[in-house]
């Protein structure tokens, strides 16, 4: 549901922008029958639509703790490039971006540039200046909101019962 409702918050975001999206685009199908969550119908830049994938990862993870201690982002970064290498074939034909996000807020750079990317647009179309840091705020409080879903929900039921 997460991954869902933050790919929804972008999709929506795109067609505000007036930039129309089609979700989970057929005919980019891979091999494994795999495809990004969603495709920008006009072309962005270099004459190529965007396609994107969101994914959200957990730092914390006992696989990922060492990287999350020496740098801020370094999970997410490494979430976005294991989207890269899984949709490199379509790298030609469209401009992909990761959109990965750690589950405690940190998005990967070319998701951060894509996102204040759409919240300039935004801007220019709202005239309201604070665009980038309002869509940066909604995707901080839907990680945070499906964070605390995830904390209550592994509580064992006695402990939910008497809060």
């Amino acid at each position: 549901m997460r991954h869902q409702a933050l790919n929804d918050l972008i999709a929506r975001s795109f067609s505000a922008a007036d930039v129309p999206v089609t979700k989970e685009p057929s005919g980019l199908l891979r091999s494994d029958g795999k495809r990004p969550d969603d495709l920008s119908l006009v072309p962005l830049q270099s004459g190529k639509a965007l396609c994107w994938d969101v994914t959200v990862i957990c730092p914390l993870a006992d696989s990922y703790i060492s990287d999350a201690a020496r740098e801020p982002g370094s999970v997410a970064e490494l979430a976005a490039s294991h989207k890269k290498a899984k949709y490199a074939v379509l790298d030609g034909r469209y401009m992909f971006v990761p959109i990965a996000f750690e589950n405690l807020g940190v998005p990967n750079a070319s998701a951060k540039l894509l996102l204040t990317h759409l919240g300039r647009t935004l801007s220019e179309k709202s005239r309201e200046s604070r665009e980038t840091s309002f869509l940066f705020q909604r995707c901080s409080v839907l990680l945070r909101r499906f964070n605390a879903v995830l904390l209550h929900d592994s509580m064992p039921a006695c402990d939910r019962m008497e809060s």
